[in-house]
């Protein structure tokens, strides 16, 4: 079957502290973005990425794909104010009944052993979220105050959250909501149960200065 990776790659990088989005950062010499790009054209051949960029770095987009990879597997589109509109923007450029990968630009580390425990999960199922199981202790808010929760009925989330596209592409043709936080709420909202699927714990999101020590440290072990 056809496979898409949507690459959301919108943040304008605050938290980082710096002008530059976070996924242009350079993680040992290279762009994020391209650990990223690489891990999902090295999966499959045959996958199509769908790059979804600020409207201001479209042209920084387009540098790193001519630079390290083939471009005629990589379209870039704009992202939208939301995460929802941007992978709506995303979906916009699927073709064909595929399997469709949703990727946060800023996870550059996912291992290719993840992306095909997602592909399988989503073939056997129609859906396969990523999730690792919680190493802290927990506790919910109340009015209260606050009450400990048993940690092991709690999941991380992670990405590629992954779906067959004639699943996906319904679920996203209605208007945003609050508490559409990421694809699997999407895909919920129209009634459908998603599976989960192991993550990985290297599988960090690049959101402050000391991630990209963390990444830079992870990417030499694994050599």
């Amino acid at each position: 079957m056809k496979k898409y990776a949507i690459i959301v790659a919108g943040g304008t990088g605050t938290r980082m502290g710096t002008n530059l989005p976070k996924q242009f950062m350079l993680l040992k010499g290279k762009p994020v973005l391209y650990y990223t790009i690489r891990a999902f054209m090295e999966a499959y051949d045959d996958l199509q990425v769908i790059l979804v960029l600020p409207v201001d770095y479209m042209e920084i987009g387009q540098q790193i794909i001519n630079a390290y990879f083939d471009k005629y597997r990589i379209s870039i589109t704009a992202g939208g104010n939301t995460r929802f509109q941007s992978v709506k923007n995303g979906l916009g450029l699927v073709e064909e009944e595929s399997i469709i990968f949703v990727h946060d630009g800023v996870r550059c580390l996912l291992s290719k052993e993840l992306i095909y425990r997602c592909y399988q999960k989503a073939l056997e199922t129609g859906t396969a979220i990523p999730v690792i199981a919680s190493k802290d202790s927990i506790r919910l808010l109340s009015k209260e105050g606050s009450e400990a929760f048993d940690r092991n009925k709690v999941m991380l989330i992670q990405t590629p959250q992954t779906f067959q596209s004639k699943i996906l592409l319904p679920a996203f043709r209605v208007d945003y909501k609050d508490e559409f936080t990421d694809e699997a709420t999407v895909v919920e909202a129209s009634g459908i149960k998603v599976s989960l699927v192991e993550g990985e714990e290297n599988n960090i999101k690049i959101t402050r200065p000391g991630d990209l020590l963390v990444a830079e440290k992870i990417l030499e072990e694994s050599r």
